[in-house]
């Protein structure tokens, strides 16, 4: 590792800490040349399918459009950014767990929609609402007769 300040290798950890669910570690490090501190970082690297889409393009999984989605669904309601960024976390996972070099972009949206039905209705029918483009308020209400008495 080189150090930002000398631009010298070599350096010596002072302190780990685990972050986020022990998905990544936090290092403070001091340089052996010049004795400057610095921090890094070490996670694992997920390797994620392409995203097939529905006229059959490919795209490259990103995480921040699925955090958008979850955000537009949850805006104004009583739900923390930790568990929008923990469903995150979740579905990558269950992705790469898949195995495999592709996924659609319905298998994505399914999976978004389950984890919003079970943590907030408004925000799973606000989901559903844009991913199963509703046309009309009779859709609207299908979908939360379909949840189920809340």
């Amino acid at each position: 590792m080189r150090c930002p300040q000398c631009d010298q290798l070599g350096s010596r950890v002072l302190d780990s800490r685990p972050l986020r669910n022990s998905k990544a570690i936090r290092r403070r490090r001091e340089c052996e040349h010049c004795g400057a501190r610095y921090t890094t970082y070490e996670q694992i690297e997920i390797r994620l399918p392409a995203v097939v889409k529905h006229d059959g393009r490919r795209e490259t999984f990103d995480r921040v459009k699925l955090r958008r989605g979850l955000e537009l669904a949850s805006t104004k309601l009583p739900i923390p950014r930790a568990r929008l960024e923990t469903i995150c976390d979740e579905i990558e996972n269950a992705i790469a767990d898949l195995g495999v070099d592709e996924v659609t972009s319905r298998q994505i949206g399914e999976s978004v929609m389950d984890h919003l039905r079970r943590l907030h209705p408004v925000a799973y029918v606000r989901f559903a609402s844009v991913y199963r483009r509703f046309e009309d308020a009779g859709q609207f209400r299908d979908e939360v007769d379909r949840l189920g008495p809340i």
